[in-house]
């Protein structure tokens, strides 16, 4: 396979790596980062070793380019991060500035007798094990999702040892893997492992925020705030005017590219007493109902946010919420129609994998995450469909800020996918209508009952991590059967968890009759639909054509749903494609999903190249 670098990659900054903010949902001034290069090695043994084998980029897994290791972690291995950090007494920089390993003030203070010290992970792929100065903090499995760990009395004064071993089994495990396989191939990816978000440290006080959840209603002129702590204290909300977040330049290298465009994303808060709507008083872990008048409703083409910041005792932090509504609602036709703030809303969309040549799973940098969504919008999308990941979460303030409708994959997993079944046969029965219930769990690959409700653990904390985005209109439970189960019952776990979003129950087939969406899959077929009473009629994968460019793919061998010689038969086979999409809304299609953003690896049916350097469809 050859290696092709975006122009992120081939002007990295290795010193300031992913270094903005991780959380813009809820920001603090404290943040040190701890991107850059840590020590790393390979064991067979669960042992820490005496001496490693080189550095590693984190937060690059070892199996990207970025990463300086291109090695594969196998099933049999663990893999091991070592890096040190400072606690010397020096104040913390704000959320907004950048640290280094040489910059004086990049330590966290060492005052700790009224403070707290919180280790992130965005995220690490798959388990891990985390000790700082030789004790044990804690350990995670699941390798999507962000956590942290309180470690405040095992730090000290100076100096800190922070290690981190991980195990990957990848797909030959009932984990989530998304679309990583170890033999990569056709519509399979190369597995990455390790460290692939951001790793950070927050001083926090003793008595600190844990959490804030904002709960938007429209409709009543209102939005509903809860602050969660360990104890009841009271707070204060300062909330602001709305407005769309801009962004600010930055200085980055020229792009060989064009729009390719560098920027720095605005603090998501700016409290000036001018742009103040009032000031709100209640207590922590009890909802506080805000009147909000004159509301400024968030739609794709006016984004606006809502800035409010909280503060309780020392602790203070700041984040956003947008008053939108997304609801399934008749047309005058009587058809069901996907609706956002009560007006019809077609929901143009792409495929979106969020696989990278040089990073894999992270993107080389803020401005490649920006520059993929700024020319989805460019290119007349409207939607997102974010497919068997989750992303940091910038990508989705991004959304948010830009103005692009997300469809959240959750992450699947189950054993090993018999093809043959899900796949082939599943297309035609799709096509002829043939309805099969999900109790055929060795069909579906969800035979281990750890698997099933690691899922449902999984499930209901992805809809915990990210639902304080109002980009995100719809949740997709199962893609194709692969590890499918109890689709009814999982659908009202989740209507329960967010009864506030929509639900595409099982995408592309083994549909049971539930969720929000009647959702197919179309690559080979005539594309038609049948309208339903209750649910909305949505094409959530369609097209793939493919179209291979030498030297801006990375393999030879090609993959995809239509072979095109060149770049005219692509572009005209795309547009008759769409043409027929178009003339299916006024027959009751509510969404459409085009196959795909970006090329990967063998399946080259991006609308852009796989280095994002070229866009095949015009």
């Amino acid at each position: 396979m050859e290696q092709l670098f975006t122009v992120w990659g081939e002007t990295l900054d290795k010193e300031h790596v992913l270094d903005e903010y991780p959380r813009p949902l809820m920001v603090r001034d404290s943040y040190l980062n701890l991107n850059g290069y840590w020590d790393y090695a390979f064991t067979q043994e669960f042992v820490c070793p005496k001496e490693f084998d080189g550095k590693i980029l984190v937060p690059f897994s070892p199996e990207a380019a970025l990463s300086g290791v291109n090695r594969q972690l196998m099933p049999d291995e663990y893999l091991w991060y070592h890096r040190t950090f400072s606690v010397d007494g020096h104040k913390t920089k704000r959320a907004d500035e950048s640290f280094s390993e040489e910059d004086p003030e990049s330590g966290m203070g060492a005052d700790l007798t009224e403070e707290r010290l919180l280790l992130h992970f965005g995220a690490v792929d798959q388990a891990c094990v985390v000790w700082v100065n030789g004790q044990r903090i804690g350990k995670h499995t699941g390798g999507y999702l962000p956590f942290e760990f309180e470690i405040t009395e095992a730090v000290q004064a100076g100096e800190n040892d922070l290690v981190v071993a991980v195990k990957d089994l990848s797909d030959t495990s009932y984990h989530s893997r998304g679309k990583q396989k170890l033999e990569r191939g056709g519509m399979f990816y190369t597995a990455q492992s390790g460290i692939w978000q951001t790793v950070w440290l927050e001083r926090v006080p003793e008595k600190y925020i844990k959490e804030v959840e904002t709960l938007p209603e429209p409709d009543e002129e209102k939005v509903r705030i809860i602050v969660r702590s360990g104890a009841e204290y009271a707070v204060k909300i300062v909330l602001q005017k709305p407005k769309i977040h801009k962004e600010l330049k930055k200085n980055v290298p020229d792009d060989p590219v064009e729009d390719m465009t560098g920027s720095r994303i605005a603090d998501p808060v700016e409290s000036t007493t001018e742009t103040t709507i009032g000031t709100f008083y209640g207590k922590t872990n009890e909802w506080l109902e805000i009147p909000v008048q004159d509301v400024q409703m968030w739609t794709c083409d006016t984004p606006y946010l809502y800035d409010f910041t909280v503060e309780m005792e020392k602790d203070r932090v700041a984040g956003y919420f947008a008053m939108r509504k997304f609801t399934l609602e008749k047309d005058g036709q009587g058809f069901v129609r996907i609706c956002l703030n009560h007006q019809v809303q077609y929901q143009n969309g792409v495929l979106d994998q969020g696989y990278w040549p040089d990073g894999l799973y992270t993107a080389p940098s803020d401005e490649a995450m920006i520059f993929d969504l700024e020319q989805m919008k460019k290119c007349g999308f409207n939607m997102v469909r974010k497919h068997l990941k989750i992303e940091p979460q910038r990508w989705y303030y991004h959304c948010d800020r830009l103005g692009l409708v997300v469809w959240q994959d959750m992450v699947n997993g189950g054993g090993k996918y018999k093809h043959w079944f899900v796949t082939y046969a599943a297309t035609l029965m799709s096509w002829w209508k043939i309805r099969m219930r999900d109790i055929y769990s060795g069909l579906l690959a969800r035979k281990e009952k750890e698997g099933r409700l690691e899922f449902v653990k999984e499930m209901k904390e992805t809809v915990h991590r990210l639902k304080g985005h109002p980009s995100i209109a719809a949740w997709v439970i199962f893609n194709e059967g692969w590890g499918q189960f109890q689709t009814e019952d999982m659908t009202a776990i989740l209507r329960k968890e967010d009864p506030d979003r929509l639900i595409d129950q099982a995408s592309g087939w083994f549909d049971q009759g539930g969720g929000d969406f009647c959702s197919l899959h179309n690559y080979f077929f005539k594309l038609k639909i049948h309208p339903e009473k209750e649910r909305a009629s949505v094409l959530s994968e369609f097209g793939g054509y493919s179209y291979r460019i030498e030297g801006h793919s990375a393999c030879g061998k090609l993959y995809g749903y239509g072979i095109c010689r060149g770049k005219k038969a692509l572009n005209r086979r795309y547009r008759k494609r769409m043409e027929q999409v178009k003339n299916l809304i006024d027959e009751g299609l509510c969404a459409s999903v085009y196959t795909q953003w970006s090329d990967i690896e063998e399946e080259v049916n991006g609308v852009y190249t796989y280095d994002r350097k070229i866009r095949k469809i015009d």
